[in-house]
């Protein structure tokens, strides 16, 4: 299993509705890197859920459950994928931006790199760190 982080503005769509709705598809990503990162995103594979702009901090764990196939949302015949998230769970307590890039073990993550990137991985190390910051206890 990988890990990855996937962001979301929740003014646009948040943790809450992605509980509400269950299955949701990861679809409006409109970047190449983010665009290669869900292609490698196989079923299975858990992201950190992240609340981008509003709020900062990682609020839950999601599943893909299924993998890349064209976007709906996108113009047809263009390049852009989107793959089936669920809701895991929330994470008990949230790890904020500021407590992120405080934590020396989580050194060169690129959520502080690469900030606007919407899609990215998690390396095991840093996996075991941020659910350890959170609280959370699962895969």
């Amino acid at each position: 299993m990988k890990h990855w982080l996937v962001k979301s503005e929740p003014d646009a769509f948040s943790w809450d509705q992605q509980v509400a709705n269950g299955v949701e598809p990861w679809t409006g990503v409109r970047n190449h890197m983010a665009k290669a990162n869900l292609i490698a995103m196989t079923k299975g594979d858990r992201a950190f859920f992240y609340h981008s702009n509003i709020g900062k901090e990682i609020v839950g764990v999601v599943e893909v459950v299924r993998e890349a196939y064209p976007d709906p949302t996108a113009e047809a015949g263009s390049p852009w994928v989107c793959v089936d998230m669920k809701a895991v769970g929330p994470v008990p307590k949230a790890v904020t931006l500021a407590a992120i890039k405080a934590e020396p073990k989580l050194e060169g993550i690129a959520l502080v790199r690469m900030s606007r990137l919407s899609v990215m991985p998690i390396s095991a190390e840093h996996w075991k760190v941020l659910a350890k910051m959170g609280g959370w206890k699962g895969k």
